[in-house]
């Protein structure tokens, strides 16, 4: 995948401010460990940031919507209308997300990279070569053409969005249908078993979650062979049972880490799409800071797969990035207390002396 934008490597972080960041927690007015995952959160932003301060103020969110064919089999409690509705609701700042950034002070972009919206919307990018991907029960979601036109309006959203600059980048998504394509990335990439990660989505009953986890075992009995002998399984999970949205999230991160920019990120949806990007390039995983483990079944599997200690657990499960923008005010909080807290000198504060 070199050859490819997505395929160069991400940065590596900074060992030495990590260590340097190290050192500044030992000598802070506190037991050393005290602040917990406070103090690892700090110390991983320093080094990520290679700053001896870290801070995450510029903090843009970027929200990408698109529809999915697969809505055509029942997979969602919500009709597919409700995508392009909710692209108005962003734009008009009633969505959930919008109601964060603005509480938060936190630029949002909302990008339309696959919805059935035929009309612009006011406030809303438009870069798709599709009004929603195909149905991948019975065949490919999307072209390689357009998967690599999402992919490119990941990374065009990631300049844009940073333009100004940013500490860290938040991304959202909105997609009727779009639990099923996650649970099908991550059943194949994790690969991970159906029955841990098939979640209610919009709010399914008990039968209706079997009639999805059945149809996406037959999606991947169809697909499954060309995904594990492709040369990146992971851009042929996205083509053939991802979704527009998804890969402009994973193609996002990547272009985000390159420019040594972290991410924090999202729920179910965002972690599926971490764990394709990741899959497509290792050097992005140092990159990503996980908010919190959602409601959604299979979340915890896929954290699990990343490797990953969110910060919060809440039982959300709304996806718009919501659950990072919830966790900023920690992150935040850690970088306070690391840059502001008095040392032991700095306060005349006797020190822990050895044996004691």
């Amino acid at each position: 995948m070199t050859e490819t934008w997505y395929g160069q490597a991400c940065g590596q972080p900074s060992q030495e401010y990590r260590q340097r960041a190290l050192l500044r927690q030992r000598q802070l007015t506190k037991p050393e460990g005290a602040l917990g995952r406070l103090e690892t959160l700090a110390v991983e932003l320093a080094a990520l940031q290679g700053v001896d301060q870290p801070v995450a103020q510029r903090v843009p969110v970027v929200v990408f919507a698109g529809d999915h064919g697969v809505t055509a089999q029942g997979v969602s409690a919500y009709p597919a209308e409700v995508t392009v509705q909710m692209l108005h609701n962003f734009a008009g700042g009633g969505a959930a997300i919008a109601v964060l950034a603005r509480e938060l002070g936190l630029p949002l972009h909302v990008w339309d990279v696959g919805s059935r919206a035929t009309t612009a919307i006011a406030g809303v990018v438009s870069a798709k070569t599709l009004h929603g991907t195909a149905d991948f029960s019975t065949g490919p979601a999307m072209s390689a053409a357009d998967l690599e036109a999402a992919f490119d309006a990941g990374r065009r959203a990631v300049e844009a969005a940073c333009a100004d600059g940013a500490d860290l980048l938040v991304f959202g998504e909105m997609g009727i249908g779009n639990t099923t394509a996650a649970s099908a990335i991550a059943a194949v990439l994790g690969p991970l078993p159906l029955d841990e990660l098939v979640g209610a989505g919009t709010g399914l009953d008990a039968v209706r979650m079997v009639q999805k986890k059945n149809l996406i075992a037959r999606a991947l009995g169809l697909h499954g062979e060309a995904i594990n002998a492709a040369e990146s399984p992971a851009c042929e999970a996205l083509q053939r049972v991802g979704g527009l949205e998804i890969a402009a999230i994973s193609a996002a991160m990547i272009a985000a880490a390159q420019r040594r920019i972290p991410v924090l990120v999202d729920g179910f949806i965002v972690s599926a799409a971490a764990l394709a990007a990741v899959r497509i390039n290792p050097t992005l995983r140092p990159w990503l800071l996980f908010s919190h483990q959602s409601a959604e079944r299979g979340h915890i599997r896929l954290l699990e797969a990343l490797q990953a200690q969110p910060l919060l657990s809440l039982d959300l499960r709304l996806g718009e990035g919501s659950g990072a923008a919830l966790a900023l005010p920690l992150v935040r909080m850690a970088c306070a207390l690391h840059n502001s807290m008095a040392t032991f000198a700095e306060a005349a504060v006797a020190d822990r002396g050895v044996g004691r």
